[in-house]
């Protein structure tokens, strides 16, 4: 921020004289820049909004002037996504607090109430497996929510008696689609799609699982969102949107009352040159049904913020009965409950919070209906199923941490929103079993892989105590040995010979510099890459080494060899040469030592080593299970099956293909102008 150019030359913030702040919707300033030493970890983010960090400064500045109030912060879901959320919002609202129990950055609150777990994954192109590590679990979570609560009053639903409408029915209205011929074949090929990245036969950049995904998520909604010339299924979801809200516009407006309508959809939303979109198709049918043009609008039609009041407020009095819009543009900061009668969800956004600002626009004081219906659109055999099971699992962590009750020691998120090979082929084939036998082969697969590692490691392990650590051992015992006899050699010549004396060549010097100046000199004659004698020092031979680095070494040679680096001055490397011949016996200390860490290594080896497999018992399950498994499924050849564990080949994957075109031609020819309603 204090990069770029200003643009507003005027005043300060802190010239404004602001000393406090209110904060609707705080839950938009969560994408904070997240600073830690832990890389490569899911779940932290080291990118965030400029928005963010100037709300961080504010809070600062303020909780500074205030003595940590001035601040108030008002959000349905503080956190959303993931667990990084709750300590962004502990930054801005209790720093201060923070510090005093000495957690001064993420890390050291990550060490305190979270958990970086790690495990063997698929890769997400499907071709192998790699380690991954999520910052994923709280723990001491009472404490934590302890901490929070000093600054947040949490109020849920069970808590509040706000005089809302209710639920119909007490849930959701589960509508299910039957896919189409064009539907099931499209999702035959992502199987096939599947199984050539699975085999690892696939550039990812050309195809992978999160391309999968999205296709998979569209497809899931209308075909024709994949491919503008696909049939229209009557039976389909889009169609049963338009007629459930053609059915809820008749009965929410009939004697008299005004029943108006939200639909959400994060996909297929307006805009140019696009063949076809949701929001047009929706439009059209339900003109069709009977709905006048001017009673539909979208939210993307609404540019200003002008635009959105004068919309929202014919939402409120009923001249628009049914709005179109996405999560971010109709979820947040929409009043247009007066008249809701029911909300349809076309798609399932990846966040439990988009769920939830979706059905808070509705369900919420000022609707003066006693219901409201809520629709959740599914087409069968495809991902809709999966993306609202992973949802439910999400709001599942969130309430156990965001709730009034009591709340566990530890709670794990779930933070996953690609779809695996298993997750595809058990949708597809609609059966269960499949998709429990492809993450039991998954299983087997990392568990053999852990198991071969292990092996690896006890190889290893048993070369350390029976080879590597004796010799080491054998090698160091013998040096200090050496060492031993060399220090009773210097301290008889230093009682017979105590005066300095150094002889380079055939001369003997008896004055420092002279000796430093020769040795210099001898050194320039030296081969570099080759270690030369030159010498004896008090008995020792003495020798030089010239090394590629330009780095000479003196080295005195007795019953073994020590080494020290020359100095540029001719008396400072003689006083380095005494100093080297004087502390021979520091040799013995640093000897011992290693003797005693080779000899508690070599036990550590051996220890190590009679270990047993720590995921034995596990491994043996999983085989048992996937043995269940293949005589459930009727595999004709088990053993060929689990051999296929690394992926099919592709021959195999050619044959998929061929098969799922003749699925396809024989459920006959689909005719799409018959069946379209535009």
């Amino acid at each position: 921020l204090s990069d770029e150019s200003r643009k507003d030359d005027l005043i300060t913030f802190e010239e404004l004289g602001v000393d406090s702040i209110m904060v609707d919707e705080a839950h938009n300033f969560k994408n904070l820049a997240i600073f830690s030493k832990m890389n490569n970890v899911s779940g932290i983010s080291s990118s965030g909004a400029k928005k963010s960090t100037d709300m961080q400064l504010k809070c600062q500045y303020l909780s500074e002037i205030n003595d940590g109030r001035g601040i108030v912060f008002a959000t349905g879901t503080p956190i959303s996504n993931t667990m990084c959320e709750m300590y962004v919002m502990q930054l801005y609202l209790q720093k201060s607090a923070l510090e005093e129990m000495g957690i001064h950055h993420f890390d050291s609150w990550a060490a305190n109430f979270g958990e970086v777990t790690t495990a063997l994954e698929l890769t997400v192109e499907g071709s192998g497996f790699r380690f991954k590590s999520r910052f994923n679990k709280f723990t001491n979570l009472p404490e934590l929510m302890n901490i929070f609560r000093e600054v947040a009053d949490v109020q849920t639903a069970d808590m509040l008696d706000l005089d809302v409408p209710a639920l119909r029915g007490g849930k959701p209205i589960i509508v299910e689609s039957e896919p189409d011929w064009y539907v099931k074949q499209v999702m035959e090929e992502f199987v096939v799609r599947a199984e050539r990245i699975r085999g690892g036969g696939v550039d990812p950049s050309v195809d992978n699982f999160l391309k999968i995904t999205h296709e998979a998520r569209l497809l899931g909604t209308d075909a024709r969102l994949i491919d503008k010339d696909a049939p229209n299924n009557p039976d389909g979801k889009l169609n049963k949107v338009a007629e459930n809200v053609w059915k809820e516009y008749v009965k929410g407006n009939a004697d008299g009352h005004i029943g108006c309508q939200l639909i959400f959809s994060d996909i297929g939303t307006p805009g140019p040159d696009k063949d076809f979109t949701i929001y047009d198709y929706l439009k059209e049918s339900l003109i069709q049904y009977g709905i006048p043009a001017e009673e539909i609008a979208f939210i993307h039609d609404a540019k200003t913020d002008a635009q959105r009041d004068a919309l929202f407020k014919e939402m409120r009095t009923g001249k628009k009965k049914v709005l179109i819009g996405s999560t971010d543009k109709c979820g947040t900061g929409v009043n247009v409950q007066t008249h809701l009668v029911a909300m349809h969800h076309v798609d399932c956004p990846w966040k439990p919070s988009s769920i939830e600002q979706r059905e808070g626009r509705g369900i919420r004081q000022g609707n003066k209906n006693d219901e409201v219906a809520i629709y959740r659109y599914v087409t069968k055999q495809t991902f809709d199923a999966y993306n609202w099971s992973l949802v439910e699992n999400k709001q599942r962590f969130i309430s156990q941490v965001m709730t009034s009750k009591a709340v566990s020691r530890s709670c794990e998120d779930i933070d996953e929103a690609t779809l695996s090979y298993a997750e595809i082929k058990a949708v597809a084939t609609g059966n269960p079993l499949i998709r429990e036998k492809m993450e039991v082969d998954n299983d087997v697969q990392r568990l053999k892989l852990l198991k071969a590692s292990y092996d690896n490691q006890r190889y290893g392990l048993q070369d350390n105590f029976m080879i590597k650590y004796p010799k080491l051992i054998k090698t160091a015992t013998e040096k200090l040995a050496n060492v031993r006899e060399d220090i009773k050699a210097r301290d008889k010549e230093l009682i017979d010979n105590p005066d300095f004396a150094i002889t380079i060549g055939n001369a003997t010097y008896t004055e420092r510099v002279d000796g430093g100046t020769v040795m210099l000199e001898a050194i320039s004659k030296c081969k570099t890459g080759e270690t030369t004698p030159v010498g004896k020092f008090h008995g020792f031979e003495l020798l030089v080494e010239k090394n590629f680095l330009s780095i000479n070494y003196m080295v005195l040679r007795g019953k073994t060899e020590y080494k020290a680096e020359l100095s540029t001055s001719p008396v400072g490397s003689m006083v380095k040469l005494e100093n080297l011949f004087n502390g021979l016996h520091e040799n013995v200390d640093f000897l011992e030592k290693k003797i005693e860490q080779y000899q508690n290594d070599l036990e550590a080896s051996k220890a190590e080593y009679d270990k047993p497999f720590a995921y034995s018992a596990e491994l043996e399950e999983k085989l048992a299970r996937q043995y269940e498994l293949n005589a459930q499924l009727d595999l004709e050849n088990a053993k060929a099956m689990d051999a296929d564990l690394g992926g099919p080949d592709e021959e195999k994957s050619e044959d998929r293909i061929e098969n799922a075109g003749i699925v396809a031609e024989d459920k006959g020819i689909y005719m799409p102008d018959r069946n379209r309603k535009r």
